[in-house]
């Protein structure tokens, strides 16, 4: 890159990156198409990897591979993970070492590497190669070793490590998303029994989308599932396989700094259909569980775990007649609950305006619902339309707990 263009970025990367494609550009020297892709990669990573935005000189890849690549939130996860299950993998060795093999972008290599000896980022795609190999010394990972290689192949020649990751392909030769490990490029089934041979242990990412019962299931050997979602909005799945280590299954549904693990003994309650509560006089406080528990479906677990009750079995809300201020979700306070009746409605209704609408297990969009109730958006009141354990579709008027 010469110096027209790096001043050209610095000077315009707060803009809008469509008005400046349209804009002719007066210094000729200045590579333009490069410039557009490195303003509109810093302004995505100041958002999602603020980290490698505040660095000068980093380069960014084409659209997809931003798009696809792991937030810093998500990356830095992943590093306290392999921090913890390090301690247990080289507690004999004198060095750890990390390969990851699907090395896309570079996020979660750059984050996981700091807490290994050694590190390695192998990808195929000889563009993204020359990124990290520009990048890492940069980011203070001059020692990570880049190589331009398929992972299936690297994996066949390489020498035993501590911790392979990989974050395979989920898009069809068409470039549709695909969800089933079978779909998945690399093949994580045909090559999992060499991974374990190989390395102490193997971290997979996943998409949100995948059935973990069934994941765990076809691949064996998975000690933890982490379900990890940002701003209750699930990112992906990790998948921790060994045969170093030797624990009974463990899942940690993690949504920013909320942490619910189910215990161990409980796991299998994750497939069971929840017991409803039937008695609403006893519904004081409402909550909803977070993204991750959603998608762990390990709903027995959290009545056992948090003394509360769901509303009905499909509802997956969940109900008590005592504040449970360390729920792994949204608390709400139950200010009174009505039928779909429409005379009934009228008077629980009655002096609302607007209100925050969420629906499950209910007939009727949230949109369709707000437009029946004639309700505006916002306030301080949370209505969840939703279907009793009696089959009855109801309101359940909430409000914020005044003393969380």
């Amino acid at each position: 890159m010469n110096e027209a263009t790096r001043k050209y970025i610095l000077d315009h990367r707060t803009e809008d990156v469509r008005t400046l494609a349209l804009r002719k550009v007066s210094e000729p020297a200045v590579d333009h198409s490069f410039a557009l892709d490195q303003i509109r990669g810093w302004q995505i990573a100041k958002k999602k990897i603020p980290t490698w935005a505040n660095v000068e000189g980093i380069h960014y890849p084409p659209h997809l591979s931003l798009e696809q690549c792991s937030s810093e939130q998500t990356a830095r996860y992943k590093q306290r993970l392999c921090e913890r299950v390090l301690k247990d993998l080289s507690a004999e060795k004198e060095c750890s070492s990390l390969v990851d093999l699907t090395g896309g972008m570079g996020v979660d290599c750059s984050f996981m590497a700091r807490v290994f000896d050694h590190s390695c980022y192998v990808e195929r795609q000889q563009q993204l190669c020359d990124l990290a190999a520009h990048n890492f010394p940069l980011l203070g990972l001059a020692d990570t070793k880049v190589v331009c290689a398929e992972a299936d192949e690297y994996l066949q020649k390489c020498d035993p490590v501590t911790m392979f990751f990989l974050d395979p392909a989920r898009r069809d030769v068409h470039g549709g998303r695909t969800y089933a490990i079978s779909d998945c490029s690399p093949d994580l089934i045909g090559l999992k029994e060499l991974l374990l041979e190989k390395a102490d242990g193997v971290l997979v990412k996943l998409s949100p989308m995948l059935d973990w019962h069934e994941a765990v299931r076809q691949l064996g050997d998975v000690l933890e599932v982490h379900i990890v979602s940002v701003g209750n909005e699930c990112k992906e799945i990790l998948l921790l396989m060994s045969k170093m280590i030797q624990h009974p299954l463990q899942v940690y549904c993690v949504d920013d700094d909320q942490v619910f693990c189910p215990m161990a003994d409980s796991i299998d309650d994750c497939s069971k259909r929840p017991i409803s509560s039937d008695n609403p006089s006893s519904w004081r406080y409402l909550y909803e569980p977070n993204a991750s528990i959603m998608n762990a479906g390990c709903f027995e677990a959290l009545e056992r775990q948090f003394s509360v009750m769901q509303i009905a079995a499909n509802s997956h809300l969940f109900v008590s007649d005592q504040l449970v201020a360390d729920f792994p979700g949204r608390s709400f306070e139950v200010i009174g609950m009505s039928t779909m009746n429409k005379q009934m409605l009228k008077s629980f209704l009655q002096g609302l305006t607007k209100a925050n609408i969420a629906v499950r297990n209910f007939p009727m969009s949230v949109a369709d619902l707000r437009k029946k109730l004639r309700l505006k958006e916002g306030g301080e009141v949370y209505l969840f339309a939703t279907t009793t354990a009696d089959r009855q579709h109801v309101l359940i008027k909430t409000r914020k707990p005044s003393s969380l």
